[in-house]
């Protein structure tokens, strides 16, 4: 073998190398990613099985959505839900199940790598098997609150619920009420982009409600989360806040 065949040799194995250490970081980079957006924190299940046995709401998975739904005949308006990054769906049931007994369909997604942000899925898709449903109300939590404000501007939508969230984007030109909730225990809102973020909402519809004592995870029964202020509330006692606000400046009761 002559000293070039040696070299040209020597360059094709350290490709080689090179190739396959990158091809082996990239599929070590995406087996970690889904494994991380695969771990959810865990909706509470006494819970869950509360609203489950709940006599004044049914309760259904279909197509990747949990849908609750009063018994009673169902109102013209609906909640359409985005939770927050890796939060169990059902975790929001039992907060919002007050809500549906009395009258709204509520529609709580169940996105993509549990991510509402890369589910690409909007207010039509979500909400074309409700035709019964005339009007909606927008809700998420944390960032799934980001990704109902990039929807907030479908035509079936009359309000916009941030629960421990802000928009990312200048939704300030839409004609629909907005209806901020956060605690002021909250750890791992950053409260100052929050207010920043304030002029991209309505103007005149930038109504603000702070829960003192209330915590980021507060808004759903996932449990602590780490990062995140002391509570000072229970599950029920914070569920009778929201069913309270929500009634008063939201869905008119």
């Amino acid at each position: 073998m002559t000293p070039h065949e040696r070299r040209r040799r020597l360059r094709l194995r350290r490709i080689r190398i090179t190739g396959w250490t990158a091809l082996t970081s990239l599929l070590v980079t995406l087996v970690g990613f889904l494994t991380f957006f695969h771990i959810v924190f865990p909706a509470d299940r006494a819970a869950t099985l509360d609203v489950f046995r709940d006599s004044r709401v049914t309760v259904e998975a279909r197509d990747n959505r949990v849908i609750m739904s009063p018994t009673q005949d169902t109102a013209s308006v609906g909640m359409l839900y985005f939770p927050g990054a890796r939060v169990d769906p059902y975790s929001y049931l039992y907060p919002l199940v007050d809500i549906a007994a009395e009258g709204t369909t509520v529609v709580i997604v169940d996105p993509l790598f549990n991510m509402a942000l890369i589910d690409s899925r909007g207010v039509g898709e979500l909400t074309r098997d409700l035709p019964e449903v005339a009007e909606w109300v927008l809700a998420g939590h944390s960032l799934g609150g980001v990704k109902a404000c990039l929807e907030a501007d479908h035509p079936s939508v009359i309000h916009l619920v941030l629960f421990a969230s802000y928009c990312a984007t200048d939704i300030s030109s839409l004609d629909i009420g907005v209806l901020q909730i956060v605690g002021d225990q909250d750890g791992l809102l950053d409260n100052d982009l929050r207010l920043e973020a304030l002029s991209l909402l309505p103007a005149s519809e930038d109504a603000t409600l702070v829960i003192p004592g209330a915590n980021h995870a507060d808004f759903g029964t996932y449990g602590p989360q780490p990062g995140d202020g002391p509570s000072s509330f229970t599950d029920e006692e914070m569920r009778a806040i929201i069913t309270e606000a929500l009634t008063a400046s939201v869905l008119g009761g």
